[in-house]
């Protein structure tokens, strides 16, 4: 190809758009393609490696948005995921709804079946191109994304993809959609109309508006039993290091109810554990740092006198339609400068600081012993779950990190800090932990990354297309499938709706039972894995070295399946 020729070849709207989310920092393009990919395809053999976000196949589209949501929880920067079409982007739609849960900023992105039928590059040329043909394609995720927009012209391309990823990164974070008609990514620029794309960066910091501040800091004050109800940080865990410098200064207990991403370390003095229950009943003064759901209003609705704060970026949640928490001051700011700026303006009683520090610190230290105390007890066969999450805790290094879904118990767990236990969103998209360890793994290849669910979350995930992403891309995850042989969500939800119910005194509920189940070590050693079966508690441990060596000395993924406890709890 001559030089003239190479230069037009990439001047395509594909190419332009992949120029565009290499400059805006964007540094995977995760793919599962299909026939609107041809002139993606072009572009990739024509761009130089540097121009293009490195391009990642993904057999699955759950696989694709779950590692983005993953690589993104590690490492803060937003990635971009391409599917096919309209077909693509409803396999999508679940990731979709646990990233806009979860504030995740991702650029996803699906061609749109050719406008027209002849006489352009790029027309329809098969039958699919018919039958895929929407009014509005974006209508998919439109109540899902901050931003969608259908291409039309190959210019816009890189200016597209400025403009989504600075409003994804902007808080409130979140998934933004791009449809990509064949036409578009097809045609060539012409000269002179499509200059580099301004630059757009994330909208800065927000701080939190001073009177505020001071209100909070006066009720706090004037508080005998002021409580701290978390449930995330971020990736860089700036959010987790300033709470946990107001917490320290003034002794104010921290609860972490449907914990996302943990924050506090699990035997600090002031950590209260992960039940809401008596820690809310106990305070007078709550503030909640960030978080969808403190507390289930049918079972713990606070006492009106009770004075709640609300802090975040976006501390009344506004993108749901119905959220009705007692919020008697909601403070909107950046969630760091925020409790940063709580913490300078707050100055409480000395004698109530150590009252509180010397309570809280038996209280911290009685609720880690009982813990300790469950998980020892679960040795047994089948294995209780406790055991099972110390004995995964017990392996984690000062970096490894782990993600549960449906699967381990936080609080028999010994973590050392912040960002080391991510739970699946509480939009409760199943299919969501292993992918993300994957996403995860490929942020930091040298981590322990762990992916710990429940037996039917496993099937959810896809595991066979899993499985060869772990392997294709050498990304050894360790991963735990907790196998009690049914939907004990399912379960427990009906127990809990009709206690007495008939339902809840059969042995096996309808349409909870998932037997006769699969071999799950077969499906994982189909792509070369280390697999292996542990049913006697006590033998844990020593499978979960066998593994690690596995991962560490062959750098392939380990599968253990581990039969446990049916439980009412969990």
């Amino acid at each position: 190809m001559t030089q003239s020729s190479d230069h037009m070849a990439c001047r395509t709207g594909a190419a332009e758009l992949l120029r565009g989310l290499k400059a805006n920092g964007i540094e995977y393009l995760f793919a599962n393609s299909g026939t609107d990919f041809p002139s993606i395809v072009e572009a990739y053999a024509n761009l130089p490696a540097r121009e293009a976000p490195t391009p990642l196949i993904v057999p699955h589209e759950t696989a694709g948005i779950g590692m983005a949501h993953g690589y993104y929880l590690m490492t803060g920067k937003p990635q971009s995921v391409m599917v096919h079409v309209n077909v693509g982007l409803a396999n999508s739609i679940m990731g979709i709804i646990n990233a806009a849960s979860d504030n995740i900023p991702v650029v996803v992105m699906s061609g749109r079946t050719p406008v027209t039928e002849h006489g352009r590059l790029g027309a329809r040329a098969t039958p699919i191109q018919y039958g895929q043909e929407m009014f509005n394609q974006s209508s998919l995720v439109a109540d899902l994304v901050k931003f969608h927009y259908e291409m039309r012209y190959p210019e816009q391309a890189g200016m597209l993809a400025t403009r989504a990823t600075s409003l994804a990164i902007s808080e409130p974070r979140g998934p933004v959609y791009l449809s990509l008609p064949s036409e578009a990514l097809a045609e060539k620029t012409e000269d002179g109309l499509a200059p580099p794309p301004a630059g757009q960066v994330a909208a800065t910091r927000s701080a939190p508006e001073p009177s505020s501040i001071a209100r909070a800091a006066a009720w706090i004050a004037q508080a005998r039993s002021p409580l701290i109800i978390c449930q995330r940080t971020d990736p860089a865990g700036l959010d987790a290091a300033a709470l946990i410098r107001l917490a320290e200064a003034h002794a104010i207990p921290v609860v972490e109810p449907f914990s996302l991403r943990n924050v506090m370390a699990s035997d600090h003095p002031l950590f209260l554990g992960y039940d809401v229950k008596d820690p809310l009943a106990a305070a007078d003064v709550v503030i909640v740092v960030d978080c969808l759901v403190p507390w289930i209003e049918k079972h713990h609705r606070p006492d009106p006198a009770k004075r709640i704060i609300h802090i975040g970026p976006d501390p009344t949640f506004g993108r749901l339609p119905m959220r009705s928490y007692q919020a008697d001051l909601a403070i909107a700011g950046d969630t760091a400068l925020t409790l940063d700026a709580l913490n300078a303006a707050l100055t409480c009683s000395p004698d109530a600081v150590a009252t509180r520090r010397k309570l809280y610190t038996a209280m911290s230290a009685k609720r880690v012993a009982s813990a300790d105390n469950t998980a020892l007890n679960g040795q047994a066969d089948p294995m209780s779950a406790e055991w099972m999450s110390r004995c995964l805790s017990d392996i984690m290094d000062d970096r490894a990190v782990l993600f549960t879904e449906l699967g381990v118990v936080p609080g028999a767990m010994r973590l050392a800090g912040p960002n080391r236990l991510f739970t699946v969103p509480h939009s409760g998209g199943l299919g969501w932990a292993l992918p993300a360890a994957l996403g995860a793994q490929l942020a930091d290849r040298d981590r322990l990354c762990i992916a710990c669910v429940g037996d039917g979350s496993y099937m959810f995930a896809n595991p066979v297309a899993c499985h060869q992403i772990a392997e294709a891309l050498r990304l050894p995850i360790l991963i735990i499938v907790k196998n009690n042989g049914l939907w004990n969500a399912v379960r427990r939800s009906v127990r809990n709706m009709y206690p007495a119910g008939a339902a809840s005194q059969m042995n096996t509920m309808p349409l909870t039972s998932l037997e006769p189940l699969p071999d799950f070590t077969l499906i994982a050693k189909a792509s070369r894995a280390y697999a292996e079966r542990v049913t006697n508690g006590q033998d844990l441990p020593g499978a979960l070295k066998r593994a690690c060596a596995a991962i560490i000395e062959e750098r392939r993924a380990a599968l253990l399946e581990l039969q446990v406890q049916i439980s009412d709890l969990y």
